[in-house]
């Protein structure tokens, strides 16, 4: 059916007379013609009546009216959804527990008017197609590992370099250390099932394992962060990297130790990522919220993998 068939029709109904609705349209007397004699052909009915005061509804123009203003608010109401400016930023994230979660939440605090879609994506290539399809409108990611550079249309900028502390159970020969350095890790197993090949954060810590010689098991389903914090309280020979803003709860009898580790700091970098082309007015705003809140970079005493594209 032709909306803007639909539109005229409204538009005589309210007017009562051709001529005015041409003019509240802005088209010629003609064109309100056609498209009601169109429309009417369409519904197979009669609309309207000449009468000497103008347009008078029959009795099928007044049922279809009520449903002619509804077909037009919903047309309405989905040009409005796509609209930019109009519909929720479509923000991208690793984890609700991880770091780019609690910007995503500060930046809601800052700016509450501005509506906001958060959701949980896997790898960078998933993110990157998200973008470019416009089905999200920007991504935390760690960039690109080696050999993968971002496509052209997709602009990046360093957020937040998230330092990694080492979790360990109570029984765990590091347990009661207050710091630690990555040569004290040297031997030690650090047990990461979420690691999976192909994703960016498998590069990092591939690069973390080259540099300093750490022994990072990836082994065993993974059943998600509980089952993850269960297995490390009770089993003495196994420690696991968390980042440092990572909100994390487990009982009270776990006894799980969050050990800072220095001598260096690995940072984990984190880049906000988004489609040159894109005209949502709040992706410029977030890019702005976290120019101004984020971490500085590149500081003494971290480290970083060499594949990280500089702020």
């Amino acid at each position: 059916m032709d909306l803007e068939a639909v539109r005229t029709f409204v538009a005589v109904a309210e007017a009562g007379q051709f001529q005015k609705a041409a003019a509240d349209l802005s088209v010629t007397q003609q064109a309100v013609s056609k498209r009601i004699a169109a429309l009417e052909r369409t519904l197979g009915v009669r609309l309207f009546t000449r009468a000497p005061r103008g347009a008078e509804l029959t009795i099928d123009g007044q049922a279809f009216l009520p449903h002619a203003r509804e077909l037009l608010r919903v047309a309405e109401r989905a040009g409005a959804s796509v609209r930019p400016g109009r519909r929720p930023l479509r923000v991208d994230v690793l984890a609700s527990r991880s770091a780019q979660s609690g910007l995503m939440r500060g930046f809601h605090r800052a700016h509450p008017d501005i509506d906001l879609d958060v959701m949980m994506l896997f790898d960078i290539e998933t993110a990157v197609t998200a973008i470019r399809s416009g089905a999200i409108d920007a991504s935390f990611r760690a960039v690109a590992a080696p050999g993968q550079p971002l496509p052209e249309d997709i602009a990046s900028v360093r957020v937040l370099d998230e330092p990694l502390q080492l979790l360990t159970g109570p029984a765990h020969v590091l347990a009661g250390a207050r710091s630690v350095t990555l040569a004290q890790l040297t031997g030690h197993r650090i047990w990461m099932p979420g690691i999976a090949p192909g994703t960016e954060w498998a590069a990092y810590y591939d690069d973390l394992v080259a540099e300093f010689g750490l022994t990072i098991e990836a082994t065993g389903p993974n059943f998600g962060t509980d089952a993850l914090l269960d297995t490390i309280a009770d089993t003495p020979a196994l420690a696991t990297f968390i980042g440092e803003p990572t909100r994390l709860i487990w009982p009270a009898d776990h006894g799980l130790r969050r050990i800072p580790v220095a001598d260096p700091t690995p940072v984990y970098p984190h880049s906000l990522l988004w489609h040159r082309d894109n005209p949502h007015p709040a992706l410029a705003t977030l890019r702005a919220h976290l120019a101004a809140t984020a971490a500085g970079y590149d500081a003494a005493g971290t480290w970083r993998p060499g594949w990280v594209t500089p702020r």
